[in-house]
Formats: C-alpha cells, structure tokens, sequence
C-alpha cells in the first residue's frame, strides 16, 4: 500500500513498467485493506489498516500484473495520516460483501 503523496520513486521503482486502467465494476465499492513497509531507521516493518471507498482505478506493475487500486474517503486510517488517498495491493483487499 502506498499513499498517492508518498516521494518520487528511486530510479529502480521508474524502471518498472506499469498500466494505468481503470475498471468500472470496483468502483464505489467498500473495502478495507493492509499493508505495511519498513520502518525509517529501524529493522522492523510497520502495519497499516484502511477502510473506504474504492475508485474504480488501478495500476498494474510488471510483465505479470502486480495490482493495486486506488481508495479514498476513508472510514478507517492510521493516526496521522494525512492523505487522501491510498494504493491498496488487490490480494490485501477485503470487499465488502464477499467472502
């Protein structure tokens, strides 16, 4: 998971080919989902938990697509988070309504 207002990417993350898509069936759907990454300074990882809405767009990384989609107004965040917006790995989605 990552916010939309996280850094500029290093130059191995712009090496990565990636898809711009949207799919109109995801969005307006409720989910939540979680995520973490290495802690600034620190051997350990953090985990983050969200739950909103999603916009229906995604983004596809490499030759075997890697997606994450897009979620916003937010029901549940972490403390301090300020963003409006997240990225959510599609295999640590929880749709509402699906088991």
């Amino acid at each position: 998971m990552s916010s939309i207002a996280s850094q500029q990417p290093d130059a191995a993350a712009r090496a990565i080919a990636s898809r711009d898509g949207f799919d109109a069936a995801m969005r307006g759907r409720r989910a939540e989902c979680d995520g973490g990454k290495g802690i600034e300074g620190t051997h350990f990882a953090g985990r983050q938990e969200f739950a909103g809405v999603l916009t229906g767009h995604f983004r596809d990384f490499g030759d075997y697509p890697w997606r994450w989609y897009l979620m916003t107004d937010f029901t549940r965040k972490p403390t301090g988070f300020t963003h409006e917006a997240v990225w959510c790995d599609a295999g640590n989605l929880i749709i509402e309504g699906e088991e």
